[in-house]
Parts: structure tokens; sequence; C-alpha cells
């Protein structure tokens, strides 16, 4: 982890005039962690690799700064970025959020792909981000992760795809529901060429994106504490009206009933994901 006291910052904080026993502090200067209800400085949370210092909750993590925690610097060259988003079921409003989504989060879409090194070796990489329509998986998404793993397939390199997403994209209907099967076809492709798939599932990874290539993995790492599941645990428990076990669908009570097989805390993921690359080179 990086030393997150290199620097210290001060603010002036100032009385609340409604509420003398709070105090007025730069908006969006500070977030408090919903688990420990720690304040902290965002700078300060950045340069953690957004873990809280006092509880280690992860916190969501854009994909750019994925990349820059994993990969080796200046090593990462995305591709497929001329894909473009079609509204192919004319769903009122969806052309304009994809605009802005785009102008507001500086991505194409809800995947950023490309291959770059990890410690010296090569790797095919991709990386879902929520803040892009809860990386909902529509046919770009769909798209561009089979591309990458046909890419990597043909080039014989091992693949590694972060996965955040609330599941497929209602705006592109079927659509959307055929690029489940379409990544998980390619998937087999680059599995029959004697390749590597490594998946680490990240909060939240849910629906058809965890009904397809998010459990693919031939090994399933995850963050701690993300949610993990195909419907999400109150849909469940609103359906078969029963009380659910504590922590259900959370990263560690997938691990104990199998279905991940390492939780990984961040500072550790670049340090595992080499090791696992060097053992299977």
């Amino acid at each position: 982890m990086k030393n997150i006291f290199k620097k210290t910052h001060y603010i002036q904080l100032t009385p609340n005039p409604k509420n003398t026993n709070e105090a007025n502090v730069p908006t969006g200067s500070w977030i408090k962690c919903p688990n420990c209800h720690e304040l902290i400085y965002k700078k300060a949370l950045k340069d953690s690799d957004f873990v809280c210092g006092s509880c280690k909750k992860h916190f969501r993590m854009d994909a750019e700064s994925r990349l820059d925690s994993v990969l080796d610097e200046g090593t990462f060259l995305e591709m497929f970025t001329d894909l473009k988003t079609v509204n192919v079921l004319n769903f009122k409003g969806y052309d304009e959020k994809i605009k802005a989504l785009k102008i507001k989060t500086k991505l194409h879409e809800g995947i950023m792909t490309g291959t770059g090194m990890i410690e010296g070796r090569e790797v095919a990489i991709g990386v879902m981000d929520s803040r892009f329509l809860m990386g909902s998986m529509g046919a770009v998404v769909g798209e561009k992760v089979t591309l990458l793993v046909e890419m990597a397939t043909e080039a014989s390199l091992p693949v590694i795809i972060y996965t955040a997403s609330g599941g497929a994209r209602m705006q592109e209907g079927i659509i959307s529901l055929m690029q489940m099967a379409k990544t998980s076809a390619a998937l087999k492709r680059h599995s029959d060429a004697g390749l590597l798939y490594i998946t680490v599932l990240t909060d939240p990874t849910t629906g058809g994106v965890t009904a397809s290539f998010a459990m693919l993995g031939d090994i399933i790492l995850a963050e701690p504490g993300s949610l993990i599941g195909f419907a999400g645990p109150r849909v469940i428990r609103d359906t078969i009206k029963q009380e659910l076990p504590d922590g259900f669908q959370t990263a560690e009570f997938l691990m104990e009933h199998g279905f991940v097989d390492k939780i990984v805390h961040r500072e550790d993921m670049r340090s595992t994901l080499s090791s696992l690359l060097k053992m299977h080179s």
C-alpha cells in the first residue's frame, strides 16, 4: 500500500451556524467511511488505493486507478475504443445518458480493455467501471470483452478481467442478453488453447455478468466485502419470503461455499496476479 501520510493537509474548520456541535468542511474534500464512519480526506483515500485506513473497507474504484495499481507504469495500451453504443430500441433518453456519461467519466463505455505488463509479463486486461451506467453490459461491453479474449487467444496471452456490474443493460433488451453467450463462447476457445483466464470480482458483480464471464475464470479472485451474485439479496428475500444468512452474497460467503478461490486485499493484488502469471507461464 502507498504511504498515505507523505503529506499532511490542513483545512480551517468553522462552526456550523445551525449546529455549533458540528463543523463545516469544504464540499467534496472529505468522505465518510460507510463501515466505520471515519472521516477520510479524499486525496488520502486515493493514495491508499481507495481503502479505508481504519477498517480496511474497499471503496469502489475507477477503471483507470485499477489499471495504475496493477500494471507496470506506462505499459497499458487501450484497445477497441472506436466501438459506438447504438440505441437499437430507441429507448427514451438513452442516447443523452450515454453522451453525458462519456463526458463525465471520460470513458468510451462501461469497460476499458487493452494490453499491459505485470512485472514484465504481458497480459490482456479488461476493467469494468461502475460509474458508467453501473457497469451494465450492453452490446459494446460484450463486444469489447469478446474482442479482447479473441485477441489474447491469437496472441497466446493470459486474460485478466475485473468485474463490476449491475448486470445486463435493460436499454438494449435481448441484444444485451446475447452478450452472455458471445463472451462465454470466446472464453471457451481461449481455454481450449490452453491459456489462463483470471477474474477479479469487485463490488458489485451481479446479473448477467455474474452469469457469464465473471464466473468462468480458471482462477476467481475477489476483493473483501464485495457483493457478488445474480439477483440481489433483497430481491431474493422478497421472492422466497425467507430471511437470508448473515453476509449472504458477500465475497466471504461465496469463498466459504466454493465459488471464489481467494479473497485478496487490494494492496496484495498486484503481487498475487504476478505470482499466478509466473506459476502458469
